[in-house]
């Protein structure tokens, strides 16, 4: 039996306090108790210290990697996209939801069927597929962003049958615009169907916004960004989940798309609904530089991509990275970590809590973080001295 102590877990911002924790580890490398830290404890433990134990990232909002994207697989990007699979668990992701942006209905057909074949494909020390994050295209035409105009579509149940039908179980997460003509009925339908859904892109005002949460819309996608902003006359969709409490909030913590400052307000906000995302594109993996994307040009600089005329499309940073750049603006090291590792896997229902993200795992699984000089950082856990 193997114990480690000293060790904090992560916790949303303003519930970590000052416990410390001591881990009983069997001989397979299990996480089979965790229990508070005893002060004075003179036993053989190893401490580490005041470093965080936390799982491995999930990631719900990742548009593809190393060329890929995600809407444009066919059978041929097999083995590239477990190439894929396995730098994002080099990288400390442990599962993501493959989204695929509005595209033409055909092309999406086929990329959750190769993304079904790549699911059976899982093996030890890999990144997992969940179900695809079908980013539109229910959209609202004003706040499309990268999205493409002529694949966007009025939400009704006979569009959803012709994107999804034979795809119900290989679907987790869909957003559109709950405002739409015809949203509810697709609303209720995902539903029914156990598929989550996300309110983005979308011109939805507080009562809105109120409306589709009141219908089952349980998450914003990327807070702040293809939506109206927080005004103090004019909360939107952003100010009424915070108020209502209970509706996770994905951020994309890259300081491009939300500024540092208003990206540590959200975190003050909501603390127990912030969720990181990467949002990385195709690029992801790649030099920066010029890149394609379906028929578009990708220019991508500091792991920023955009259209070649400036509209912001995505990033080719980890997931992790936000992690960093959320702890370094806030502080708040601990509540990074959980927004990236623990409430994404609440949201998907795989969790409940830290610990119960801990207990059982094997620590070759798990990640290490530690500050220093002043630096956020993390290594494998099974890894560390």
């Amino acid at each position: 039996m193997q114990q480690i102590t000293d060790v904090r877990l992560p916790q949303p911002l303003g519930h970590e306090g000052t416990l410390r924790h001591t881990l009983d580890i069997d001989p397979a490398g299990t996480v089979i108790d965790i229990r508070p830290m005893v002060v004075g404890d003179t036993s053989t433990a190893t401490s580490w210290n005041g470093d965080w134990l936390s799982p491995r990232g999930v990631d719900l909002q990742i548009n593809g990697g190393l060329g890929l994207a995600f809407p444009e697989l066919g059978p041929t990007d097999l083995p590239r996209l477990l190439e894929l699979l396995d730098l994002l668990w080099r990288d400390g992701v442990e599962a993501i939801a493959p989204t695929l942006v509005t595209c033409g209905i055909t092309p999406l057909r086929q990329a959750l069927a190769v993304l079904r074949e790549a699911r059976q494909l899982h093996c030890l020390g890999r990144c997992r597929l969940l179900g695809a994050h079908l980013e539109g295209p229910f959209l609202a035409e004003a706040r499309r962003g990268a999205h493409p105009r002529e694949h966007l579509a009025i939400p009704n149940l006979e569009a959803l049958e012709e994107r999804i039908g034979g795809f119900e179980q290989e679907i987790a997460l869909m957003t559109l615009a709950p405002e739409l003509d015809g949203a509810s009925s697709v609303i209720q339908r995902l539903r029914d169907l156990g598929i989550s859904v996300a309110l983005g892109h979308s011109t939805a005002t507080a009562e809105q916004a109120s409306v589709g949460f009141n219908q089952g819309v349980g998450m914003l996608t990327h807070a702040f960004n293809a939506m109206p902003g927080l005004h103090h006359r004019a909360p939107g969709p952003l100010g009424e989940a915070c108020r209502r409490g209970g509706i996770a909030l994905g951020l994309i913590a890259d300081g491009v798309h939300v500024d540092p400052t208003m990206a540590v307000l959200l975190q003050r906000l909501a603390p127990e609904q912030l969720v990181l995302v990467s949002d990385a594109l195709a690029p992801y993996g790649l030099a920066d530089g010029e890149h394609r994307w379906d028929e578009r040009v990708l220019l991508v600089q500091n792991g920023t991509c955009r259209l070649e005329d400036g509209t912001l499309a995505g990033v080719t940073l980890p997931q992790l990275e936000g992690v960093k750049r959320l702890a370094a603006w806030s502080n708040e090291p601990g509540a990074a970590i959980w927004s990236a590792t623990v409430a994404s896997r609440i949201v998907i229902q795989n969790s409940h809590s830290t610990f119960d993200a801990l207990h059982g795992r094997s620590i070759q699984d798990l990640l290490r973080w530690s500050i220093k000089h002043k630096t956020l950082s993390w290594q494998n856990a099974q890894s560390s001295p």
